[in-house]
């Protein structure tokens, strides 16, 4: 591989047709954990919200549940039973349909135009290639350059559009990851709506907190490593959440933690006296606990940044209690 910018070298490292990650047979859980692999939790939240928008939008006769960056299906694939008859569901993936899919799971490469519904993304933006820039000995912001090796050098003069980006969001630190491939990509999910509600969950720091060094890394087999675009490891970074909102729509920055808790995920311990009545229940019950402290801790899952988008519909009930929802100027 020559030296060339890092968008290019995710872009090929990540989703290219000839060895890239994303393609691999195992898929992304043969990597990490993500909270759908985590417990199925997540996604009877992820229902319990699909069933607020369906009731928000007035029951339509079609309503569409988008899971862009669906992996191997799982979340769509469990939700594919709810709302019988009424439900459209798609997974949105350049991968190859998994195996065991349910049938009426639609498997497409970009999200449906039009569709009335729920669109979920689930640690999908993180993977959105997008460039790198450091300041030259002269304080001149240029590209950096990747080879096969992981190796780096700088390169050209970020183009205007680029410049312009890291000027509104990200103007101090000493490496920058360059957001607009993402904003324009979330843009673009949310303009597919019709009507309904756009989530996006991902690593995410806002203008208050922006990493003086970047995010950029990678996981192999559950352990991180160095961030080599050969198709070895997954290649991700955090997400500037705050840039990426698209504007003129209702919109909420929350944590994870918040909005499961809101969706009726608690990591609250059952009662003790049920392990004398019913210890199998007790032992279960426990389990589901332990399960639900993990996707809303503080310091782990439950840090996840969400933002939820309105488009044309109220905002569903349980999130409408989560304080913070605002109008974005365009």
């Amino acid at each position: 591989m020559s030296w060339m910018r890092w968008r290019p070298a995710m872009e090929r490292a990540l989703y290219g047709a000839d060895g890239g990650f994303y393609r691999r047979p195992e898929g992304p859980a043969g990597h990490f954990r993500t909270s759908v692999h985590a417990s199925v939790q997540y996604a009877q939240a992820v229902g319990r919200l699909l069933l607020e928008v369906d009731a928000a939008l007035g029951h339509p006769e079609e309503i569409a549940l988008v899971d862009v960056g669906a992996g191997r299906g799982e979340l769509v694939g469990r939700l594919a039973g709810l709302l019988p008859g009424r439900l459209r569901a798609y997974g949105v993936e350049l991968a190859d349909r998994p195996a065991g899919l349910p049938a009426g799971v639609e498997w497409c490469t970009e999200p449906p135009r039009g569709a009335v519904g729920l669109l979920f993304a689930n640690e999908w933006l993180d993977n959105v290639p997008l460039d790198l820039a450091e300041r030259d000995g002269h304080g001149v912001l240029r590209y950096l350059e990747v080879d096969g090796a992981g190796e780096e050098r700088l390169g050209a003069e970020l183009e205007p559009a680029d410049a312009a980006w890291l000027e509104r969001w990200w103007p101090e630190g000493e490496r920058f990851e360059i957001g607009r491939p993402r904003d324009e990509a979330w843009a673009a999910a949310v303009g597919s709506l019709e009507r309904g509600l756009a989530v996006a969950v991902d690593y995410a720091h806002t203008a208050s907190d922006r990493p003086l060094f970047g995010t950029l890394t990678g996981f192999r087999q559950g352990r991180e490593t160095a961030p080599v675009p050969d198709g070895s490891c997954d290649l991700t970074a955090h997400v500037a959440l705050d840039s990426a909102a698209a504007p003129a729509v209702h919109t909420l920055w929350t944590t994870q933690r918040e909005a499961l808790h809101a969706l009726g995920v608690s990591g609250a311990r059952p009662p003790l006296e049920l392990a004398g009545r019913d210890p199998a229940g007790y032992l279960r019950a426990l389990a589901a606990a332990g399960e639900a402290a993990e996707l809303t801790s503080a310091g782990g899952l439950g840090g996840f940044g969400w933002l939820a988008q309105a488009v044309r519909m109220p905002v569903p009930e349980s999130l409408a209690g989560l304080a913070g929802w605002q109008t974005l100027q365009p």
